[in-house]
């Protein structure tokens, strides 16, 4: 007695699939569909910068999935020593969408901290990991790299690790950026206040994009490539000329009269 056979159903092709099959684009950009699962920032511990990036590029990847409204959970993994040279992450400081989604890590060592990064990105009910690490730890290796590359690309779920004062050494990391600071422009109506995060931002290694520099910035939320800033500061307009005069008549007065 013959048994029919059975249907034949195709594998679901694995997120690194996907991303290889859409085909390189030697140019960078904000905003492209198609973004790496393994990320590795190096920017130094005297300021914020590494981990404002890997922020402000996580929300890109995101928004260009068109997962802007996500509402998964956000891994933030750092060893000691990283919590020692730059602090934890601040909930006042993050965007509101992000501050009451966000699970902290604190690692005692740098194995503890890849542990449970690697972990992190075989749960895909988190939106994206991001990591810190300072130095570098023997524990980071090649072959410990290429576990959380293939543990990325798995699983669907994309890893940003920011690397404290490291030198750049052997990764399989599929982007590799040098990040620094930089001037951010004048805001417009108030000279003296804060301005818009912006980065120097040196993509030297990439599988699918040629290196490039640039200056970026996080504009509410939207990372963008910012222009230079202006070498003189705009002033604030002149209150007086913000409203039309009324010729003597208030406007309250002509609406009664």
């Amino acid at each position: 007695m013959s048994r029919s056979p059975m249907p034949f159903t195709p594998a679901k092709p694995s997120p690194a699939r996907i991303l290889a099959r859409t085909g390189p684009d030697p140019r960078w950009r904000p905003g492209l569909n198609v973004q790496p699962f393994h990320s590795e920032i190096f920017a130094p511990a005297t300021e914020a910068s590494g981990a404002g990036l890997a922020l402000a590029l996580a929300r890109d990847a995101l928004a260009a999935a068109g997962e802007s409204d996500d509402t998964r959970q956000i891994l933030w993994v750092q060893d000691r020593a990283a919590i020692r040279l730059g602090g934890r992450p601040c909930l006042a400081g993050l965007p509101r969408d992000l501050a009451h989604r966000l699970i902290h890590v604190a690692a005692a060592t740098p194995e503890d901290a890849l542990f449970a990064l690697e972990e992190g990105l075989k749960c895909r009910d988190l939106a994206c990991v991001i990591g810190e690490i300072a130095g570098n730890p023997k524990a980071l290796s090649f072959t410990a790299s290429r576990r959380l590359s293939l543990t990325a690309e798995k699983h669907g779920v994309r890893l940003w690790l920011v690397r404290l004062d490291a030198a750049p050494d052997l990764s399989s990391a599929r982007m590799r950026w040098q990040a620094r600071a930089a001037p951010s422009a004048a805001p417009r109506w108030n000279p003296a206040a804060p301005g818009m995060a912006t980065w120097h931002a040196e993509l030297f290694r990439a599988r699918t994009h040629a290196p490039g520099q640039w200056s970026l910035s996080d504009d509410a939320g939207t990372l963008r490539i910012a222009s230079d800033p202006p070498t003189e500061t705009v002033a604030a307009p002149d209150p007086r000329y913000l409203a039309r005069p009324t010729v003597g008549r208030s406007l309250a007065a002509r609406v009664h009269a």
